[in-house]
């Protein structure tokens, strides 16, 4: 898997991640809340799936 995440990117989807669980996990938000599972993991391995069956990257080097 090359990285296809990368800067802020990566950062926004660890944020946006954690706040969604952290919503789901008080009961603020529904049981969707814990899709913020999916952005945290893709930020924590650089990779995403959409991002390589497209063609995208927003990593500046090519691993």
């Amino acid at each position: 898997m090359t990285p296809n995440v990368g800067g802020i990117d990566r950062s926004l989807r660890i944020l946006v991640g954690l706040v969604l669980i952290a919503l789901a996990a008080t009961g603020t938000v529904g049981w969707w809340g814990w899709l913020g599972a999916l952005p945290l993991l893709t930020g924590l391995m650089g990779w995403c799936p959409p991002y390589a069956m497209f063609g995208i990257s927003t990593c500046k080097t090519k691993g």
